[in-house]
């Protein structure tokens, strides 16, 4: 009966298009919000739904930015503290994008749960919540916190400042912060302990005023979209090595301790290269490979706006076209060090061609990697526990930019604690959480919240 109630909930979770990265959504985005603040509630919890400032579009119009629900469940001097962050809004998803179920009604196939938010991160949170609830029916041994914000997916707009604002109340009796978005590496658990962080790169190179004709221009100019492409096929050479000078002075050397734990993590080659339609990785053995997609900085070029990208033949010369990549960063870079590197980098090299057209490169913000001291996630045998399978100690080759946060401004224990499997498809089509994942996870949850006060 249990589990049925707790997959209803789901059902009803994913049928919210709770979508952040779509102003017309944003109403959706806030029922969300609204939906969980009454979970939370019927859990006894007292939840504070702060207001944050509005949100600028493009356009210059402001909306409003969702409410953060900060709750507290139980509080007792005697208890540690555990916070749970997760998020509410999700990716945009369409049928028409290539699903093979309704990406907002929640799908149940091969002991899988099809939707999107099953596993980022409706579905993990809720396995929090069900976990709490199940301990209720005695009591609950730790004071709980929750934090669940809406617009993760477009990088947490006004969250880095409430979190500095209620440092010294919300979070003051917090003694750890329970990320419950991450996902493993196989169908062995894992439990993340860094990640990398990020800078996104604009290059724009302009050439004339408006677009131009091949016929009439081609050979008699400096194209713009050739000299964006002499730069992108600068930034790293056919090995996958960035060739941007110092980029890997700051990258902290691997230790014998941590050589060992890629031996022991589970992930197989064949099986993900068929998954996706791979030939082959440059790199020949899984330790290598996890290296690299985790603990070394990468380069990878996204797309270039202002191009003709339709189908058909069109000869035209762009008059301006910007090129889109990005770099993913581990400790210990900084992003601003890392900002000013490309850009020399990059107005070095179009000096060197002597092109008569403008280049201007920016950065979004960028996020810092983040990296937890191995010896805290001393919690990893729960796993064993619920799954009969001990726990793989693994670093994320993406971002999860509030784990660093949290840990630069509050100094709490930081713990990533995801259910997500390794091939949820979080981001893409046909996200899935499997039941069996959501269903133990839910006990996973349950066993650590009481192990946390016997610590």
């Amino acid at each position: 009966t249990f589990n049925f109630l707790i997959l209803q909930r789901l059902k009803d979770w994913v049928a919210i298009e709770s979508v952040s990265t779509d102003p017309e959504k944003r109403h959706l985005v806030i029922n969300m919000m609204l939906l969980a603040e009454e979970r939370i509630r019927k859990l006894g919890g007292t939840v504070e739904m702060v207001d944050l400032d509005m949100q600028e579009l493009p356009n210059g119009n402001k909306i409003s930015l969702p409410p953060v629900i900060l709750a507290n469940i139980v509080k007792d001097p005697k208890k540690p503290t555990v916070c749970f962050y997760g998020h509410m809004d999700v990716q945009p998803a369409k049928i028409e994008d290539g699903w093979s179920t309704e990406p907002y009604i929640l799908t149940e196939k091969n002991g899988n749960l099809y939707g999107r938010g099953a596993s980022d991160d409706k579905g993990q949170v809720l396995a929090v919540l069900n976990a709490i609830e199940a301990l209720q029916k005695h009591e609950l041994p730790v004071n709980v916190k929750i934090l669940l914000e809406g617009m993760e997916e477009v990088g947490s707009i006004g969250l880095n400042t409430l979190v500095k604002q209620r440092n010294s109340t919300f979070f003051s009796d917090v003694d750890y912060i329970v990320v419950t978005d991450s996902a493993w590496l196989s169908n062995k658990p894992g439990i993340t302990y860094g990640t990398r962080g990020i800078c996104y790169f604009f290059v724009e190179i302009e050439c004339a005023k408006r677009d131009l004709h091949s016929g009439s221009f081609g050979g008699i100019l400096h194209e713009a979209m050739n000299d964006l492409i002499f730069l992108l096929n600068t930034l790293v050479d056919s090995s996958g090595h960035i060739l941007i000078p110092g980029i890997y002075e700051a990258v902290v050397p691997l230790t014998e301790k941590e050589k060992k734990l890629y031996e022991g993590i589970e992930y197989d080659l064949d099986q993900i290269m068929a998954k996706y339609g791979l030939e082959e990785f440059r790199n020949k053995t899984k330790e290598e490979l996890l290296m690299q997609r985790s603990r070394y900085p990468s380069l990878s070029i996204h797309g270039i706006e202002g191009a003709f990208s339709a189908p058909g033949a069109k000869t035209v010369i762009p008059a301006k076209v910007t090129g889109k990549f990005s770099v993913m960063l581990v400790p210990n870079m900084e992003p601003s060090v890392v900002k000013k590197q490309v850009t020399d980098y990059l107005n070095k090299k179009f000096t060197e061609l002597n092109s008569p057209n403008s280049i201007k490169v920016t950065s979004d913000t960028g996020s810092k990697p983040w990296l937890s001291d191995i010896n805290e996630t001393h919690l990893c045998y729960l796993h064993s526990l619920v799954f009969g399978k001990d726990a793989d100690m693994i670093r994320a080759g993406g971002t999860i930019p509030i784990a660093t946060h949290f840990q630069e401004v509050t100094r709490k224990s930081i713990m990533l604690l995801g259910i997500g499997g390794p091939d949820d498809a979080s981001h893409g089509q046909d996200e899935k959480i499997s039941r069996y994942n959501f269903i133990e996870g839910t006990k996973l949850y349950a066993a650590f919240l009481q192990e946390l006060a016997t610590v």
